[in-house]
C-alpha cells in the first residue's frame, strides 16, 4: 500500500470536487497500512457563532475521512460505502489554524466497519474523538 501512497491520495483528493469536502476545504494528506489522514482549515467558514470550530464541521471531517478510508481498505470498485452512525466527543476548542483527522480501523467486517477518528490540532492536541460505523453494500 505504501508504494501507492501518492496515487491513493490523488484519487481521494479528486473525489472532493463539487462536494461538501471541497466546500470545507478538506484535503487527504496521508495514508498508511490501516489509516487515512485528512486536514481542514479552521476559520470563519467553519466557526459557530462564538468563533470556534463548529462541531458539525468536525463531524463532517470525521465522516469524510472514515468513509474514504472504508473505500480504500475495502474494494471500492465492488462496494458502495455509507456512514450509518457517527459520534463525536468534542474535548477542546480551536478558532484558527488546521485540524487533522486520522481514521484508524477498529473492526473490519464484511458488512460493517468501525473507525476510530481522532481530530487533533497541529501540535497533536486532541480536539474531538469520533467513532464512525460504515456499511459496505454490493454495487451489483
Amino acid at each position: 500500500m505504501i508504494e501507492y501512497k501518492e496515487k491513493i491520495l490523488e484519487v481521494c483528493n479528486q473525489t472532493r470536487k463539487n462536494t461538501l469536502m471541497e466546500t470545507l476545504q478538506i484535503e487527504y494528506v496521508d495514508v498508511g497500512e490501516n489509516y487515512l489522514v485528512a486536514k481542514m482549515p479552521v476559520g470563519p467558514a467553519v466557526h459557530q457563532p462564538d468563533g470556534v470550530l463548529h462541531g458539525g464541521a468536525t463531524a463532517a471531517l470525521a465522516e469524510s475521512v472514515g468513509s474514504a478510508a472504508s473505500y480504500i481498505f475495502l474494494d471500492g470498485q465492488e462496494y458502495f460505502v455509507r456512514g450509518i452512525e457517527i459520534t463525536a466527543n468534542h474535548v477542546k476548542s480551536i478558532s484558527e489554524g488546521e485540524v487533522f483527522a486520522k481514521a484508524t480501523i477498529v473492526h473490519k467486517g464484511r458488512t460493517t466497519q468501525l473507525w476510530d477518528i481522532r481530530v487533533t490540532d497541529k501540535d497533536n492536541n486532541l480536539i474531538s474523538l469520533c467513532k464512525l460505523t460504515t456499511i459496505a453494500l454490493p454495487r451489483k
